[in-house]
C-alpha cells in the first residue's frame, strides 16, 4: 500500500509532538443565548489568524466523568438507560456530571459508581481523556477502569430517581462488548471509546494505564 501522495507534501509528527494544545484566541464579544437545567449556550466572536473574526455557539458544559468497571473474569458492567434526545435505550457505562463544587474528579467517578451501580473499586485507574464534542461543546471527559469490585451495602444504597430509576444493569465479556461497537450495535460515545480503549490498554498488558489521581487541566477549561 503506498503512502500519501508526495506532492501533498505530509509531514510526519510521533512521539511527544503528537499532542493536542491549547490556544487562547482573544474574544471580541460573549453572550449567553441561552440558559438551561444542566448547561447554557453562549455565542462567542472570537478572532481567528489574521484578524477575521467568526461567532460561534458553544454549549458550556461542566464536564463528565465514565466508569468501565470490569470483574475478575473481564466482563464488563454496562447500564441501559433511555436517553430521549436519540429516543433510544442505550448500553453506556456509568457516568455522570462534574457538578459537585469542589468535588475532584475521581471522587465523582466513584460517586457515579455507587449511585449508578451499587459498586465499589479497590483500584483505579485513568484510561483515556476525550471532548465529547469539540466543535460544538467544551464538555471534557475522563474514563477510569475500575477494579476490584464489591457491593455496596444495601442500607447505604442511593435511591435512584427519573430515567435512571429504571437502569438495567448487565454484565458482558470485553471480547462481546468490542464486537457489539466495531459492528454497530452500541452507539453511546463513553460506551465506544471506553471498551476500545480497555481493549487496547489491555492488549499492552496494561502499561498505558494512567494513576486515577493524574491532573486533568482538560477538565478545568469548563468555566
Amino acid at each position: 500500500m503506498s503512502g500519501f501522495p508526495e506532492e501533498l507534501d505530509v509531514p510526519v509528527v510521533a512521539g511527544a509532538d503528537l499532542a493536542d494544545t491549547r490556544v487562547e484566541r482573544a474574544l471580541r464579544s460573549t453572550e449567553v443565548v441561552f440558559t438551561g437545567h444542566v448547561w447554557d449556550v453562549v455565542r462567542e466572536e472570537v478572532e481567528l489568524p489574521g484578524g477575521e473574526t467568526v461567532a460561534r455557539d458553544v454549549q458550556r458544559h461542566p464536564g463528565a466523568v465514565t466508569v468501565l468497571a470490569l470483574d475478575g473474569e473481564e466482563d464488563v458492567l454496562l447500564l441501559r438507560q433511555y436517553r430521549h434526545p436519540v429516543r433510544r435505550e442505550l448500553w453506556e457505562l456509568p457516568a455522570g456530571l462534574l457538578d459537585v463544587d469542589g468535588e475532584a474528579p475521581l471522587r465523582a467517578a466513584q460517586r457515579e459508581l455507587a449511585e449508578e451501580a451499587d459498586l465499589v473499586a479497590a483500584e483505579w485507574a485513568v484510561v483515556v481523556d476525550w471532548f465529547n464534542s469539540p466543535g460544538g461543546s467544551s464538555e471534557a471527559n475522563r474514563i477510569y477502569l475500575a477494579r476490584g469490585l464489591s457491593a455496596v451495602p444495601e442500607h447505604e444504597r442511593h435511591e435512584r430517581e427519573d430515567e435512571e430509576r429504571d437502569l438495567v444493569p448487565v454484565r458482558v465479556p470485553l471480547e462481546e462488548a468490542v464486537r457489539a461497537v466495531l459492528e454497530g450495535r452500541l452507539h453511546n460515545p463513553g460506551t465506544v471509546i471506553g471498551v476500545l480503549a480497555v481493549h487496547a490498554a489491555r492488549a499492552a498488558g496494561w502499561s498505558t494505564l494512567r494513576p486515577a489521581d493524574e491532573p486533568w487541566p482538560e477538565g478545568v477549561l469548563r468555566r
